[in-house]
């Protein structure tokens, strides 16, 4: 009686942890986001439901490229910013690669992430956590969606000879984004650290950060 009871805790526990773990549930329709607000919560304050209008659930533009330009690896991103998304648990972007260049391998801690591609062709994959290490991979063509499970490290590379358009789905608000040859090679961690977790030289570390400072 005793195990079970303590089975059922347990179970409990696991699932509460689970839950908190994702975006929480909203407790009305929407809470369309109020950006003039100065106040701190997680997410964005609600804006007076009398106030809302059909622009708030709208965005227009997703037919071109972003503004927001890696120019270290070639890609540009459009944020498409939804208020109305605000508290649901999802967000949007539009990615462009030019051909050659790659959105490197990074993980999103708090977001599983589904893509279509809208132009050009790209090759996708994700590699599973230890032990398995296992990767999963696959061309992908217009029209094509493939789907990453949350935190793991995931990277395309435009293998075509034209740019390549994507539209990205998180299934979280805040999806956030780890670049680990941004985090390792380009924050100041010690380069003698880095050579033996690269199982590699100092030498070699520093001519590979020195191209992460500028």
């Amino acid at each position: 009686m005793v195990s079970a009871l303590l089975l059922l805790v347990a179970a409990a526990a696991l699932a509460a942890e689970h839950g908190a773990a994702s975006d929480p549930s909203p407790l009305q329709d929407f809470c369309v986001a109020d950006t003039a607000s100065k106040v701190l919560v997680n997410g964005l304050p609600c804006k007076d439901p009398a106030t809302v209008v059909p622009d708030d659930f709208f965005f227009s533009g997703v037919d071109k490229p972003g503004s927001m330009a890696n120019r270290r690896y070639g890609f540009t991103a459009l944020l498409v910013q939804i208020p109305g998304l605000n508290t649901l648990g999802v967000s949007h972007a539009r990615v462009d690669v030019e051909p050659g260049c790659t959105v490197p391998p990074h993980s999103h801690p708090r977001a599983t992430e589904t893509v279509l591609v809208l132009e050009g062709s790209v090759y996708f994959g994700f590699v599973t956590s230890s032990p398995a290490n296992k990767l999963f991979d696959k061309v992908l063509r217009k029209g094509d969606v493939f789907a990453v499970p949350q935190g793991v490290v995931h990277f395309l590379y435009n293998n075509g000879t034209a740019t390549a358009a994507l539209y990205a789905t998180f299934g979280g608000q805040n999806a956030g984004q780890l670049i680990p040859a941004d985090e390792l090679f380009g924050t100041g961690v010690a380069e003698d650290l880095l050579a033996k977790a690269f199982l590699t030289d100092k030498e070699t570390v520093h001519k590979i950060a020195a191209k992460f400072q500028s």
